[in-house]
C-alpha cells in the first residue's frame, strides 16, 4: 500500500478549494482518503490563510512511509515559514 499526500479539489466550479490528503496511490482523484490532514484555499487574500495543516499528522505519515506531492510540498514550505 504506497501512501502520498495530495491535494484533493473539492467547491464549486471557478471556485476551487482544496484538501491536503492523506491517500492511496491506486485510488482516484475524488476517492476517499485515509486521513484529511488540512486544507489549501488558493483564492484567500493573506498568505497565511491559503494554507492551513496539521504538521504532526503530516510528519507522522511521512515517517510512515508516505510521499508528498511537488505541490504539497511547496505548501508545507510556505505554511512552515508563515
Amino acid at each position: 500500500m504506497a501512501v502520498v499526500i495530495r491535494l484533493q479539489r473539492i467547491g464549486k466550479p471557478k471556485q476551487a478549494y482544496f484538501r491536503v490528503v492523506a491517500i492511496e496511490k491506486a485510488r482516484g482523484p475524488h476517492g476517499r482518503p485515509l486521513e484529511i490532514l488540512g486544507s489549501y484555499n488558493p483564492r484567500a487574500e493573506k498568505g497565511k490563510d491559503k494554507v492551513t495543516v496539521n504538521k504532526d499528522r503530516v510528519t507522522h505519515w511521512v515517517k510512515n512511509g508516505a510521499k508528498p506531492s511537488e505541490t504539497v510540498e511547496t505548501l508545507l514550505k510556505q505554511a512552515a515559514k508563515g
